[in-house]
């Protein structure tokens, strides 16, 4: 048998060296560096424990100690969940693509990656005539690859990967194998020139399901007999990259250091996958003993660490083990393992490259490894921070380990804490930087450009609103209106635009003719401007904004509180009304509307899996009250022109006129479901008690009886989204409520839960575009005291949109609010899935819709009289 096939990748360690240098010198250097640091800071790198004898004795941990529960619960999700796994990852291709690679970081023994390959073999339907996927082992020692892979090849496993997965090695250091790839290493393996899919199977319409076979996990070529098959969104002339990093070595990074490096990897966009392994913040006991058994084996791989920093200084017993021993901590507040070399013997040694002997005290202690741990919270953030976004999680048995899929979509937004355009100061709701507005309009391109063909700019998907090229006008003539207000300049050419453009429609949806003030638009497709002349007018506008930050950053333009007003309401204009296309294009999501491209479509089968195994609320309600529940915040407009307020920029939150002033209110005790009216429910209460006294709502469609959830993928049967909050109208959700001894809750109320029990963004909230589609809410679980989302939604309550004491409406955009306190429209709170993070965050924000509108992505909790 062949010796396996290893390419040498050391000389790309440094993406600066001419291709001749090492990694050795710069290891040795590391070395040193860490034990030149003061006493009890002094460190050694964890690249000390994977020579080929710590690989050996690291393998032998994971076979009998049992108390190191990483392995075994990422071994047990491989186990049985590779095939899903793996069909996920192959959700953009619609299959395996010839060409593709596979490159795990790290790779160890590859037991655990056998699983993953198995079922990469399982997915080409039959034996092509070239191998289609080229599998990488990424490692450190040579003969540990060899002995590694040789074993492979002589497995069970090997014989079922002939012919449709060849594996080789990759010798060098996580940034030399990264840098190869990126410096086009691996364009020799591909086969660009013929990338079709082996697999098409998911681009049926209808298709939900797979049919598998005992050679296959689910992929079959298709019968086109059978149904119409759409085009893959990416390209097929594009080979994937799969990274694989597993058993939880991203916790060896610092804190910010992880996120870097995710950031760096070279994943593209609609194309690329990484599988990453977590660790849960277990319990502090839990995590010490499985760092350190009670049968010795960590200790003897921790030890050897000892022998191998030696032998990188020139001599293996430069540390004499009698000298150390390993200890061990957890620290719960950072959620940080961390593993000691512990001096019990006062000495010193003489390292050959150190410019002078280095002591060690009794006690002191070498840091070796650290081991970050990830709560819900700390895993949301490292994805935001990574420009990643998460496509499917799968969880060990026990609760505390997860392999997540991510990807790097065509956007991301970031955390709320990121730095604002005033220097020095965070503000989760001040001004919007030019980054975000840079993210906003990647978002807006995105909808209007990639997921509204040509055919449909002059269509109505909802009647009640506009053809959805009027709002590819309105925006930057909103924009271009305000900032000539602003500036006192004069509005961009054509002006006519404004007049076109200036604002939309909401008219009563019992008497569509009864409407507020708007533009009076044309009635003939011919009429309209024409697309290109709005694009160059929406960049005209987009650049008036770029210079306006350029001349405040200068200081041309004096930054005031009006100037940050106006670029806040413009910002969150163009949000709110991202989400209101959306909600529009959902109707006619598969017969127009072109799903999300760039982003990996659900793989609606093993996320039904494990939707329907997620835990419950044991309880269905929870007691909240009585309480003082403040509302609204203190931004007062008129204040814009306080000449002690005129700069107080730094630290001020904005918000629109029905959010100020901050007030307060008395909530007596009452019960609230844990969880929205979920899809199933209120479809048996429709079939059943509600007959006749509810209508179908506009997020479902009734397929000759069968009922069928609008998605921006396309229609999916109920029993998908059983789970997911209903989206529906006040009227519908209030019925139901009624019937089950119920109402929908105050504003006041509602706020309350949402204080007390939402997760937000950070959290993991399902918002900010996380995902394309409602989701099962999380809230009134056992972790967390309760917290977590409500599935991604806006939701009801029976607060009337009203003025209030105190309420002002904005001079600004004085019918914003104002226009719409006709009785007729309800307060709703939170956000959609794809309501932008800092609108969803705001707790002041208030939204509003009619009562019986049944379009917006709204649902309702039912709360009861104590």
């Amino acid at each position: 048998m062949s010796i396996p096939q290893i390419v040498d990748v050391r000389s790309y360690y440094d993406k600066g060296s001419s291709g001749s240098g090492s990694s050795d010198a710069d290891f040795q250097a590391q070395i040193i560096r860490g034990l030149m640091a003061p006493t009890n800071e002094k460190t050694l790198p964890t690249m000390i424990l994977y020579d080929e004898r710590g690989l050996r004795l690291y393998d032998i941990i994971t076979t009998k100690a049992p108390e190191y529960y990483l392995f075994g619960a990422e071994e047990q999700i491989l186990r049985d969940c590779a095939d899903q796994i793996v069909d996920v990852m192959h959700q953009h291709s619609g299959g395996v693509v010839l060409g593709e690679a596979v490159l795990e970081l790290g790779a160890g023994s590859l037991r655990k990656t056998s699983h993953i390959l198995l079922a990469l073999a399982n997915l080409v339907p039959t034996l092509p005539s070239v191998v289609p996927v080229t599998y990488y082992a990424l490692d450190l020692e040579e003969r540990e690859l060899k002995r590694t892979l040789t074993g492979l090849r002589e497995s069970t496993v090997g014989s079922m990967l002939v012919g449709k997965v060849e594996a080789k090695g990759m010798l060098g250091t996580y940034d030399a194998g990264l840098n190869f790839i990126q410096e086009g290493g691996l364009k020799e393996n591909s086969l660009s020139d013929n990338t079709l899919p082996l697999s098409l199977e998911r681009y049926k319409i209808e298709s939900t399901r797979r049919d598998s076979s005992p050679a296959s996990t689910g992929s079959s070529f298709p019968d086109s007999s059978e149904t119409d098959i759409t085009s893959p969104s990416t390209p097929v002339d594009q080979t994937p990259l799969h990274l694989l990093f597993l058993g939880s070595s991203l916790g060896n990074f610092k804190r910010g250091e992880d996120a870097e490096f995710l950031r760096s990897l070279p994943l593209k966009t609609g194309r690329d996958t990484l599988l990453l392994g977590l660790d849960h913040d277990n319990g502090r006991e839990e995590i010490e003993l499985a760092y350190n058994d009670p049968q010795g084996h960590t200790r003897d791989f921790i030890m050897n660490g000892l022998k191998a920093a030696g032998r990188a200084l020139g001599d293996e017993s430069m540390f004499s083990e009698e000298h150390w021993e390993y200890v061990n901590t957890y620290n719960e507040t950072k959620r940080r393992h961390e593993a000691f070399y512990k001096c019990i013997q006062t000495h010193e040694i003489n390292p050959p490259t150190a410019s002078k002997p280095v002591q060690f005290l009794k006690g002191e202690l070498i840091n070796m490894e650290i081991s970050h741990k990830f709560s819900e919270s700390d895993a949301y953030t490292l994805f935001a921070g990574a420009n990643l976004r998460p496509i499917q999680r799968w969880t060990d048995n026990t609760g505390r380990y997860s392999l997540w899929l991510l990807e790097r979509p065509a956007f991301v937004f970031p955390l709320l804490d990121s730095p604002s355009v005033v220097s020095g100061h965070n503000t989760k709701f001040g001004m919007p930087s030019i980054e975000d507005w840079h993210n906003m309009w990647t978002v807006w391109d995105f909808i209007t450009t990639r997921m509204i063909p040509p055919s449909m700019l002059f269509q109505k998907p909802i009647d009640l609103r506009h053809i959805c090229l009027f709002y590819l006008g309105h925006i930057p003539t909103f924009l271009d209106i305000h900032l000539s207000r602003l500036l006192d300049e004069p509005h961009t050419d054509p002006q006519e635009f404004k007049y076109i453009f200036e604002r939309g429609i909401d008219p009563s949806v019992d008497d569509p003719t009864q409407c507020h003030p708007h533009s009076e638009v044309p009635t003939n497709d011919e009429d309209w401007p024409s697309l290109t002349s709005i694009l160059t007018f929406q960049t005209r506008a987009r650049e008036r904004v770029k210079k306006l930050y350029s001349d405040i950053a200068e200081g041309k333009t004096p930054l005031t509180r009006k100037v940050a007003r106006v670029l806040f309401m413009t910002f969150e204009h163009e949000g709110l009304h991202a989400e209101t296309l959306l909600y529009m294009l959902l109707q006619r999501a598969g017969t127009g509307t072109i799903p999300p491209p760039d982003f990996s479509p659900p793989h609606w089968e093993s996320l039904v899996a494990q939707w329907q195994i997620a835990p419950k609320p044991v309880l269905p309600t929870v007691e909240l009250g009585p309480s003082t529940v403040t509302l609204g915040i203190d931004d007062i407009e008129e204040e814009d022109t306080d000449p002690e307020k005129h700069y107080d920029v730094a630290g001020h939150v904005f918000g629109w006129d029905n959010e100020s002033p901050r007030r307060q209110t008395e909530v007596k005790a009452f019960r609230i479901e844990w969880r929205p009216v979920t899809n199933g429910e209120f479809y048996e209460f429709y079939k059943g008690a509600g007959q006749g006294k509810v209508k179908l709502p506009a997020s479902w469609e009734d397929h000759n009886g069968d009922i069928y959830v609008r998605t921006l993928h396309g229609p999916v049967p109920i029993k998908i989204a059983w789970d997911w909050p209903v989206l529906t109208c006040y009227d519908n959700l209030s019925v139901y409520a009624t019937v089950k001894g119920g109402r929908i809750p105050t504003e006041p109320e509602l706020r309350l839960f949402l204080d007390t029990f939402s997760c937000g963004y950070e959290g993991g909230a399902n918002v900010g575009f996380r995902h394309w589609h409602p989701v099962p809410a999380t809230t009134g679980g056992t972790k967390l005291g309760g917290k977590g989302h409500n599935g991604g939604v806006w939701e009801w309550t029976s607060t009337v949109l009203d003025k209030y004491d105190g309420y002002v409406p904005s001079t600004l955009y004085p019918g914003y609010s104002s226009d719409f306190s006709d009785e007729t429209h309800q307060v709703v709170l939170g956000g959609s899935y794809v309501t932008i993070p800092r609108i969803a965050e705001r707790r002041s924000m208030r939204n509003w819709y009619q009562r019986n509108y049944p379009y917006s992505w709204t649902s309702a909790r039912v709360a009861y009289d104590v």
